[in-house]
C-alpha cells in the first residue's frame, strides 16, 4: 500500500513539475529560427509577469533589435517606437520607449549575465525597466547585480547569434534591423 502511495506521489510530482516548468518557457521566433527561452519566475516574478503579459498579447511581435553590439548583446523590446508594423515606428527613437504599463522596481538577483542571458534594459534609474530587454552574446559580469536577469536561452542561441549587428561607432544602432517575428508562451 505504501509503495502505491509513493508511486502516486512521484507521478503527481512529475506531472505538476512538468506543467509548472512549461508555463515559464517562451518561444522567440526570429528570421533564422525559433529560440526557446526559460523564464526565472522565482528570482524576478514581476519582470517575468511583465514579459509574459506583453509577449502573449502580441506587443513584442515585429519589434526590432534596435541596438546590437557584437561580442556584447542584442537589445529589443521597445513596444512604442520599435514596432515596425506600428504607425508610431521610429527607428531613431527606438530604445527610448516602453509600454503603457508602469515601470518595474528592480529585482536584481545573483544570476550571472552569461551567454544567452535575458536581462531587462533600463535607464540610470534602477527602477525604470519597462518592456525593453537584451540577450547577451557573451558573459558580461560587469552587469551582474545591476540589471534584472529574468531568463536564459535554452535552445536556439545560434539564431540569436545571427541577429544583424549595429554600428560600433554609434552605440550599436542598427540600420535596417532584424525584428522579433513573434514571442509567445509555449
Amino acid at each position: 500500500m505504501n509503495k502505491i502511495l509513493i508511486n502516486i506521489f512521484i507521478f503527481f510530482f512529475l506531472i505538476t513539475n512538468q506543467v509548472m516548468s512549461q508555463e515559464n518557457i517562451m518561444i522567440l521566433k526570429l528570421k533564422d529560427g525559433d529560440v526557446k527561452i526559460e523564464l526565472f519566475e522565482d528570482v524576478a516574478p514581476n519582470h517575468v509577469k511583465r514579459i509574459k503579459d506583453l509577449a502573449n498579447s502580441g506587443k513584442y511581435d515585429n519589434v526590432v533589435f534596435h541596438r546590437v553590439i557584437d561580442g556584447f548583446m542584442a537589445q529589443t523590446g521597445d513596444v512604442k517606437f520599435g514596432n515596425s508594423s506600428s504607425s508610431d515606428f521610429n527607428l531613431r527613437m527606438a530604445g527610448m520607449g516602453g509600454s503603457d504599463l508602469p515601470d518595474l522596481k528592480q529585482e536584481f538577483n545573483n544570476l550571472p549575465h552569461d551567454r544567452g542571458t535575458l536581462s531587462m534594459a533600463r535607464s540610470q534609474d534602477p527602477n525604470s525597466a519597462n518592456s525593453q530587454f537584451f540577450i547577451c552574446f557573451k558573459p558580461a559580469p560587469f552587469l551582474d547585480n545591476q540589471y534584472t536577469v529574468f531568463g536564459k536561452v535554452i535552445e536556439g542561441m545560434e539564431f540569436v547569434d545571427k541577429i544583424k549587428r549595429g554600428d560600433e561607432n554609434n552605440n550599436g544602432a542598427v540600420t535596417d534591423p532584424d525584428k522579433i517575428i513573434s514571442f509567445k508562451s509555449l
